[in-house]
């Protein structure tokens, strides 16, 4: 695990992913996850799995999460000053069998894939952070990255033929393509963060153990970056927010809610 800011960028630049940053304290933690769980038990579980779409537009809650200090810090030194949040979303994936699915023996479970194939952005890395609600391991479906796999560019995507897939397009990078045999495992501790570039190869396994999993899903990029002109790539960006520096290109605008005043 690196140490030092310095290390972060090094690390992350070479692997394409940083893990378990440590983030929130034990009282912010709890805030955090007491805010989820009222959410949660108001929608239910089966909604809160990928639902809560940019929850950071409506709750503070929310926005302090996505912008908390150490977030932003890491953030600058593998994005630069000037970031911009993109989107955000809370990812629940329960232990199988306690929500409602496809079917009865259908496993929730995240394919391979690369996160920039359905963002339409382009002109600056898109950053993806999981900031953990709850512990995240081998044992709950916790994700695994390819190292290094963000250097191959756009991989191929099809869609998963397996039932369960959480991905919103189902897609999914065929296993020929993918080397499982360089697969590393990302835990994390609750309140700990793990970042990856858009281009990075991962998924996770269901969750057959007794506990949820839940993360709070946040995506950035420079201010460099703008909306591609793809039409198999495209996207609408209601909630981007500047949580770092100056919007001096302005492709994207800033949207922040009324109670969000940035700090850097």
């Amino acid at each position: 695990m690196p140490e030092t800011q310095t290390d972060y960028g090094e690390f992350f630049a070479e692997n394409g992913y940083l893990p378990g940053v440590t983030v929130l304290e034990s009282e912010e933690l709890a805030a955090l996850r007491r805010n989820f769980d009222e959410l949660e038990s108001k929608i239910g579980k089966e909604n809160a799995q990928y639902s809560l779409h940019n929850a950071h537009m409506q709750h503070e809650f929310a926005m302090q999460a996505a912008a908390h200090p150490t977030v932003v810090a890491v953030l600058r030194v593998i994005l630069g000053p000037n970031v911009f949040l993109l989107d955000s979303r809370f990812i629940c994936k329960y232990p199988v069998g306690q929500v409602s699915g496809a079917g009865p023996d259908v496993e929730p479970y995240v394919a391979w894939h690369q996160d920039v194939r359905y963002w339409g952005v382009d002109g600056g890395p898109v950053v993806s952070v999981w900031l953990a609600i709850d512990d995240a391991d081998a044992e709950n479906g916790a994700v695994y990255f390819i190292p290094g796999s963000h250097k191959n560019g756009l991989q191929q995507h099809g869609s998963a033929q397996k039932a369960g897939n959480m991905l919103t397009s189902n897609q999914e990078i065929p296993s020929e393509l993918v080397d499982e045999s360089k697969k590393v495992l990302c835990p994390l501790k609750a309140g700990q963060m793990s970042l990856h570039h858009g281009l990075t190869v991962h998924a996770s396994e269901p969750n057959r153990s007794s506990r949820r999993r839940c993360g709070f899903v946040l995506r950035y990029v420079p201010t460099c970056a703008y909306p591609s002109d793809d039409p198999d790539r495209p996207r609408t960006f209601p909630a981007t927010v500047l949580v770092s520096g100056e919007n001096k290109e302005g492709y994207f605008t800033d949207k922040a809610p009324g109670f969000f005043h940035k700090a850097m």
